[in-house]
């Protein structure tokens, strides 16, 4: 279903990792998904989704349940990481070569304080005070840049905890049945809760998807109504 959805949208996908059922299928599977938009139009997606079908194996035509857990996070890019000008300090100061050589005149040494992280980076290698502040500002900014990833993937962690969930049927978001060749998104009401199952395995998410980003847009509505 979600292979063929991406594909509709002209999306890449990668496979992070992978590890397969013990009756077929997979029990785990990691995508990263890349495209425009991927993150507005999939985070929906995040919560348990129950199946309930006839399996071959069923000799009494009873039907089966069985639930699989979807987890959505955005992605940390280079461009994410956040320097504010007035977060900085910058110092300047005279530097020497080896051995006491070459001491400039000028200050042509560089320090950057990124203040709300206390990270500290300078540079003397260079003569050139603009040079020197260059590689300063780049050591800063890498330094950041693994704080902030470190951040980001702790919040990530506990994100997916939480939508990870006990796994409980109950937490459902979406429900698959074959019988009745059905889906329903529990979020939704009315006429845009219920949608033809054998569209929607073959990709055909949009709908659904849609209706849940006018779902959501109204509920802002209201706040900033109630805000006001």
């Amino acid at each position: 279903m979600y292979s063929k959805y991406f594909s509709t949208m002209g999306w890449q996908i990668e496979v992070i990792e992978e590890t397969p059922g013990t009756v077929g299928g997979y029990s785990k599977l990691i995508l990263e998904v890349l495209g425009d938009d991927v993150y507005g139009r999939l985070k929906f997606e995040s919560g348990a989704h129950r199946v309930q079908r006839i399996p071959d194996t069923e000799a009494k035509g009873r039907v089966h349940t069985s639930a699989a857990t979807v987890v959505v996070l955005p992605k940390l890019e280079v461009e994410d990481i956040d320097i504010k000008k007035d977060d900085l300090r910058v110092d300047t100061f005279r530097a020497s070569g080896a051995g006491g050589q070459h001491v400039n005149k000028t200050e042509s040494g560089v320090r950057f304080t990124h203040i709300p992280t206390g990270v500290v980076a300078e540079s003397t290698e260079s003569r050139s005070q603009h040079k020197n502040r260059e590689i300063a500002f780049n050591r800063m900014a890498m330094r950041i840049r693994e704080i902030q990833e470190e951040m980001h993937n702790s919040t990530m962690t506990s994100a997916r905890k939480s939508l990870v969930g006990s796994g409980d049927r109950s937490e459902k978001i979406r429900t698959y049945n074959y019988p009745q060749n059905r889906v329903t998104d529990h979020r939704l009401e009315g006429d845009n809760k219920n949608y033809n199952l054998d569209k929607v395995i073959e990709g055909e998410l949009g709908g659904i998807i849609e209706a849940l980003q006018i779902m959501e847009n109204t509920e802002k509505m209201k706040g900033e109504t109630i805000e006001g």
